[in-house]
């Protein structure tokens, strides 16, 4: 078949025949013309110059390097008068790379799920994804198809035995994670008690560790854990770890840390025993903690490019200027594009469609048939730029290249540095540390920015002259005054970078990065609620971050800031040697109760004498009447406890209501002169609380005249003449009349517990292997008993 080139509209159509054309013949590697051709990118040779480059039949196309020669460029000047009198800048943009195995997600975000024709460069529309799913059959070869590296992986922990019996269940984890994955950087949340004494830990872990091993997070991985995991265990401990899955970069660590964090509530922390309670603290501690330790690797097989336009650009003009673009740039590569059109985009803006701005997006193999790859450097992207400008302009488009050093622009902020925040309308971010938001700030604001190296300074040196030599001769008003507003921009640029400025710049930086260590280190100090907490070994953690922040505002501490810094420090310290102090307090008040506890618990004997004692001093219609309430208040508090540690199945609102409606009838009897119930009343709160509030509500009702409590009067008069005779035959009735299961007497266990209490501080409930608590059913018959007994009592 012969071609006539002449037949085709476009030159790049004809110049693609071309190609095919001579390739269809073969021709070999004999010919030098198409070696060189070959080497360089498949750009336009000698038989087809390109517009704007006269005589350029050897420069350097496609995408190798180019040469530092710019003789195709458009001068400055022109350049400027075109932005003065409102051109539009060439935006084309990195959005990202991939592997091969990224290429069909790639081209279907781009296709939107299909709903958008994509073309490739054959000039081929595809539509649906039934044509789309072809494209990663066809680009095959072309892909490596290399692992991405495994960067951050999930992980679970099964634990059986004594596991948090004895200790804090958290230091406990936490020292068995370390001892399995090293010094590796990791977040864990525990789950709720299982059937038995076992629990399930979750995690996501860092797989590199400080010496550079790499977990590779498989079955084998899991095992090398598990032998760490044997090596220390304790007697009676059994623990199974396996890896969940695995993942590549941040935004994987990210998500996976934000889930864990939701699933259990904000109960998760990280290896030094900080506590990772939301999103915005999950994300920060990937972000700028973990990243560093990652050294991750990512396959790029595919690059994915973004052509942008000002809204209100001619969308099929912008589309036919991409085409051009593409099929001159990429000659010789395999790629697909398609146009989003904020008029036509079937998603939703709220879900990321819809910009208010046309554009394209291109997925390019990064590999061409005959093996040469792409190169995406500076001096690339700048060539990319004018053929994009050129292109747009043939197709009536106003457009220009421009450098940011032409107006002292501020640097691009990268896709890592910022998350979105809202779609609505101009995608808004949020940066990902304290550095990318004050780029990212700069950008949107159009901060002016000076450059640093002494190439760059010429450069914008030379702008400046050219800026002011357009501002004098352009005859257009709004092109000077456009000029005029250039040349003020870029000398105060210029004063701003003087070395006075750019000193008090610094220090005014280091002032601001001194308040942040400060007020993170304020943060940290002012923990009291985990301060009452912590173990040994979470309070090392904590001393040592209150020391790294101290470091950290050192450093970078104004000279004039120093006696501010000492006093900081001075009592930064003195706060932690205060914790310090209440940790061995809490230390060993928690051993010291544990021995009182265990001298306190009483006997069968001991439990006969404080039934003696409390008879002889009250009364044995007292002692009964108070054992009967305290029995209702202990088991609802035991109930209670044993439901917030999700051992028992009941609705906590129901047992916190009927332990008001307890502590009342105990008031009550308090309220009415019961002696025992007022002793127990010293050491207990809310029994306390319970008293007074019964004898408020006494003294309210008495002041309304004589009712049930007058009634109620009369008859302690008459429980107080039964209890004086009741302690004057005690001596003879009080072995016979006393209880003889243990289970139905709380008050000698009361009286134990009031004796620790006064022992430890600490008020602790009774141990259910100790005590039988009895059904609620069983309560209400005992009450019904004992209202029945009352009533004959005061009959006779």
């Amino acid at each position: 078949m012969e071609f006539f080139l002449g037949a085709f509209e476009k030159e790049w159509e004809s110049r693609r025949a071309a190609l095919l054309h001579e390739r269809s013949l073969g021709r070999g590697k004999a010919d030098a013309e198409e070696e060189r051709w070959r080497r360089r990118g498949g750009g336009a040779n000698a038989l087809s110059p390109v517009r704007g480059f006269p005589g350029n039949s050897d420069r350097r196309t496609g995408t190798l390097a180019r040469a530092t020669e710019r003789d195709g460029e458009p001068s400055m000047r022109s350049r400027f008068a075109a932005l003065a009198s409102g051109s539009q800048p060439a935006v084309v943009k990195m959005a990202s790379f991939g592997g091969g195995g990224r290429l069909g997600a790639m081209i279907t975000y781009v296709s939107r799920n299909g709903g958008v024709v994509v073309e490739n460069e054959r000039g081929e529309q595809l539509r649906g994804r039934d044509e789309l799913s072809g494209v990663r059959g066809e680009w095959g070869h072309l892909m490596k198809n290399r692992a991405e590296s495994r960067d951050i992986a999930t992980f679970t922990v099964e634990v059986n035995g004594t596991f948090g019996e004895g200790g804090d269940v958290y230091e406990q984890s936490l020292a068995l994670l370390k001892r399995g994955l090293g010094d590796r950087s990791f977040a864990y949340a525990i789950g709720p008690r299982r059937e038995g004494t076992g629990r399930t830990i979750e995690g996501v872990a860092v797989l590199r560790d400080s010496n550079g091993e790499r977990l590779t997070a498989d079955k084998k991985a899991s095992e090398i854990v598990q032998d760490r995991f044997d090596g220390g265990a304790e007697r009676g401990e059994t623990a199974t770890f396996r890896f969940t899955g695995y993942g590549n970069g941040t935004d994987y660590g990210t998500s996976r840390l934000r889930g864990l964090v939701e699933r259990h509530g904000g109960a998760v922390y990280d290896e030094t025993g900080r506590a990772i309670s939301d999103e915005k603290q999950a994300g920060d501690l990937v972000q700028q903690e973990w990243r560093e330790q990652l050294h991750s690797r990512k396959p790029r097989d595919v690059m994915h490019l973004v052509l942008s336009a000002r809204a209100g650009t001619d969308s099929e003009a912008f589309h036919a200027a991409a085409r051009d673009f593409l099929a001159e740039e990429f000659v010789g590569f395999r790629y697909v594009f398609s146009l989003h059109d904020p008029s036509w985009d079937p998603k939703a803006e709220e879900a990321g469609g819809k910009r208010p701005h046309v554009h394209v997006h291109a997925i390019i193999a990064m590999r061409s048939d005959m093996g040469d790859r792409i190169e995406t450097t500076i001096r690339t992207f700048r060539h990319w730029r004018v053929t994009m400008a050129e292109k747009a302009r043939a197709h009536g488009i106003n457009m220009e290249m421009t450098d940011r050093r032409d107006r002292a622009s501020p640097a691009a902020y990268g896709r890592n540095q910022v998350r979105p925040t809202s779609r609505l309308g101009r995608t808004e971010h949020e940066g990902t540390s304290q550095s990318a938001q004050r780029r990212y700030d700069a950008k949107r604001s159009d901060h002016r920015r000076f450059a640093r190296t002494g190439i760059s300074r010429n450069y914008t040196d030379l702008a400046k002259r050219e800026w002011e030599v357009l501002a004098s001769q352009d005859s257009d008003e709004r092109s000077a005054n456009f000029a005029k507003d250039q040349v003020l921009r870029l000398e105060l640029a210029r004063i701003e970078d003087s070395p006075d400025v750019i000193a008090a710049s610094e220090a005014e930086k280091s002032l601001s990065q001194f308040e942040t260590y400060l007020v993170t280190l304020s943060n940290i100090v002012s923990e009291d609620e985990q301060m009452r907490h912590m173990s040994r070994s979470e309070f090392e953690a904590y001393e040592k971050r209150v020391e790294a922040a101290l470091f950290q505002a050192e450093r970078v501490m104004p000279p004039e800031q120093k006696a501010s810094y000492e006093e900081i420090a001075v009592a930064a310290r003195e706060h932690v040697d205060i914790r310090r102090e209440l940790m061995k307090q809490a230390e060993q008040s928690e051993a010291r109760s544990e021995r009182v506890g265990a001298d306190q618990i009483p006997t069968g004997d001991e439990v006969n004498q404080l039934w003696d004692d409390a008879v002889a001093r009250h009364g044995l219609r007292t002692v009964e009447m108070a054992n009967e309430i305290l029995l209702e208040v202990e088991h609802f508090r035991e109930a209670i406890d044993l439901a917030d540690a999700g051992e028992f199945k009941s609705d906590r609102e129901t047992l916190q209501a009927s332990l008001d409606v307890a502590l009342a009838r105990a008031g009550e009897l308090g309220a009415s002169g019961n002696r025992l119930i007022r002793e127990i009343a010293e050491v207990d709160e809310e029994l306390r609380t319970a008293i007074e509030s019964a004898e408020r509500a006494r003294q309210q009702r008495s002041e309304k005249g004589r009712g049930p409590d007058s009634a109620a009067a009369e008859v302690q008069v008459r429980a107080d003449n039964d209890d004086r005779s009741d302690r004057e035959e005690a001596p003879d009735r009080s072995h016979r009349d006393q209880p003889q299961e243990h289970s139905a007497n709380a008050f000698p266990q009361r009286r134990a517990e009031a004796t620790v209490d006064r022992n430890a501080g600490d008020t602790t409930g009774m141990d259910p292997a100790q005590q039988h608590i009895p059904r609620l059913e069983q309560l209400q018959r005992e009450a019904d008993e004992r209202r029945e007994r009352d009533q004959d009592d005061h009959e006779r």
